[in-house]
This record gives C-alpha cells, sequence and structure tokens, in this order.
C-alpha cells in the first residue's frame, strides 16, 4: 500500500505594494482618530483662536484691498461719483502713456542701483561681522539706520546734500572747489535716491546675510584653509554658494521693496524732480490717486506694478534655485 503524501500548504504571499498600502490606510486611521479625540479638538480649537485676527487682518487689509483695486481698474473713479464700468478703457489707455513707461524705466533704473549696490555692501559687512568680530554693539549700530523712519532719513539726507548749505557739499568744495547738485540734477537723481535707499536697508540684508552663514559649518572653512584656499577664494567658493537661499531671499525682498519705494523719493525728490527724472512708478501712482483722484486709473498702474512684482519674483525664484541648498 501507498504511503500517503503529505499535502504541503505555501503560505500566501501577499501582492507588491499592498503591505505599504495597508500600513497607510492603518497609520490614516490612526491619525483620524487621533485628532478626533478630545484633546486634539481643543488644540484644534485654541489654533483657530489663534490664528483668526492674523487671518481677518489679511483679509480685511490684503486680499479686499487687492480685488477692490482689480475691480476699479475697469472703472472710472473720482471719489465724488461712483464708479462707472469702462472695461478696458484703462489698460488701453496705460500702453499709450508715456509719463507711465518713462516711470517705469525709472523705477528699473532705480532698483538695479539698489539692489546691486546694496547686496555688494551687505554681503561685505555680514562677512566681516562673521569673520572679524563679535560684538553686538557694532551689530546694532549696523542695524540702526533701518530703524530710522524713512521719512526722518530722506530729510536728514536732503540736508546733508543740500547744494549751498549741506555738509557734504561743504566738504566737497573743500576737496574739490565745486558744488555738487545731488538732488538737484536729472542725472545724479535718481542714484542718490538710491545711495539713500542702499544706506537705509543695508543694515537690515546685512543682519539677514549674518543668520544664513551661521548656518554654514566651520568644518568647510578649516578644510578649505587645509587645501590652501585663500579669502577670496574661500568667499567665491564656499561662503557665496552655501549662502544662495538666504542670499536670494534677501534679493527678492530688496527687489520687491525698492520696486515699492515711495516715502524717501517724495521726501528727497518731490513731484517727481527736474524732469521726472526721479519720478518712480509708486510716486506717479500716488499723484494720479491723490492729485488728480483719478483712482481708476491709479488702480489699473497699481495692478500692472502687482503683475511685474509677481513674475520677477517667479524669475528670481527659478534662477536662483531659492527652495534648494547646497548644504548635505
Amino acid at each position: 500500500m501507498a504511503g500517503t503524501i503529505p499535502r504541503i500548504t505555501t503560505p500566501s504571499v501577499a501582492p507588491p505594494g499592498s503591505a505599504s498600502r495597508a500600513a497607510r490606510r492603518s497609520a490614516k486611521k490612526a491619525r483620524r482618530s487621533a485628532s478626533s479625540s478630545p484633546v486634539h479638538r481643543k488644540d484644534w480649537r485654541m489654533a483657530w483662536l489663534l490664528i483668526t485676527p492674523a487671518l481677518v487682518g489679511f483679509l480685511i487689509f490684503a486680499v479686499y484691498p487687492l480685488l477692490r483695486g482689480v475691480y476699479l481698474s475697469f472703472t472710472t473713479f473720482h471719489v465724488l461719483s461712483p464708479a462707472q464700468w469702462t472695461g478696458l478703457a484703462n489698460y488701453r489707455e496705460l500702453i499709450h502713456d508715456s509719463i507711465f513707461w518713462n516711470s517705469v524705466r525709472v523705477t528699473i533704473y532705480f532698483v538695479v542701483l539698489s539692489v546691486v549696490i546694496g547686496i555688494f555692501f551687505s554681503l561685505i559687512t555680514a562677512v566681516v561681522m562673521h569673520r572679524l568680530t563679535k560684538s553686538t554693539v557694532i551689530r546694532g549700530v549696523v542695524l540702526l539706520p533701518f530703524l530710522i523712519s524713512g521719512v526722518v532719513a530722506g530729510l536728514v539726507w536732503s540736508w546733508m546734500l543740500q547744494s549751498q548749505l549741506g555738509i557734504v557739499n561743504i566738504w566737497l568744495q573743500d576737496l574739490t572747489g565745486h558744488n555738487f547738485l545731488f538732488l538737484g540734477s536729472s542725472g545724479w537723481a535718481i542714484p542718490t535716491v538710491a545711495l539713500i535707499n542702499v544706506w537705509k536697508s543695508m543694515g537690515y540684508n546685512a543682519v539677514l546675510l549674518f543668520a544664513g552663514l551661521q548656518l554654514i559649518p566651520t568644518d568647510v572653512y578649516e578644510a578649505a584653509r587645509l587645501d590652501g584656499a585663500g579669502e577670496v577664494r574661500i568667499f567665491r567658493r564656499i561662503t557665496v554658494p552655501l549662502l544662495r537661499p538666504v542670499l536670494a531671499m534677501v534679493v527678492i525682498l530688496t527687489v520687491i521693496g525698492s520696486f515699492q519705494v515711495f516715502d524717501i523719493v517724495q521726501v528727497v525728490s518731490p513731484n517727481g524732480g527736474i524732469a521726472d527724472a526721479s519720478n518712480v512708478l509708486p510716486l506717479y501712482i500716488y499723484q494720479k490717486a491723490f492729485s488728480e483722484f483719478d483712482f481708476g486709473y491709479a488702480s489699473t498702474m497699481s495692478i500692472a506694478l502687482f503683475v511685474m512684482l509677481l513674475a520677477i519674483t517667479f524669475l528670481q525664484m527659478r534662477m536662483t534655485r531659492a527652495g534648494e541648498s547646497d548644504l548635505s
């Protein structure tokens, strides 16, 4: 009699990925049950309680003015009369407005000077603070101009640069024998305003870059020195690449702030200066809105400025790879 062959059962093998899907489902159920617990419900209520004031302020002071401005850009609105829908008339006028395009050119010139000069000196100042000094007093002095109001800074610098009695011109006259029309010249107006803006914002940018420098490991610098690298090569090959995310953020913030400059220009060079040499776009928008009371056309220019800033910021973030870091 032949022996019976024992029956061998093979364990069932789960299809690939089913275990991970089951793990994800169980984790999701665990999170759902944890979030629905009374303790977490109290956390959510507290979170909404803390977020609500900022959210309400954002909706009232940011979202609503933006939507209102978009609507007014398609209307004719002069405050004392109700807004009248005109469609794309304001945008057609904008395309053929020579003063608007001149303001765009002046603004771009101002932004380029402010960003290039400002970032250069801010980076040098941050590196000096990081490598040569740890004094909090020096850091406070560097940050001090940023704490001064733009109107106050503009008034002080306009007095100092005055062609006859300004202390800067007195010194230059002693050195060269000539007076300089810094704010009264069409060629020097924007460079002068840009330098004042750089002086005011350089400390804040330097502090941001200084914070970024502290994130770079010191081992990297020590290894570079052991390989015989000098200070200039270390700065070009190590400091700048590793500082790129913070540097990109500072550049973007500087560009946005420079495009929106108003107070300094209005104080040191009111009404756009000689031959509209310093008539930046925010100043032209202000003149249209609060001097001519043409809020519809002023809203159109504001929307154009907003779109330009969106496009420039997007391009900067893509070109500088602001979200990536070389630190591993």
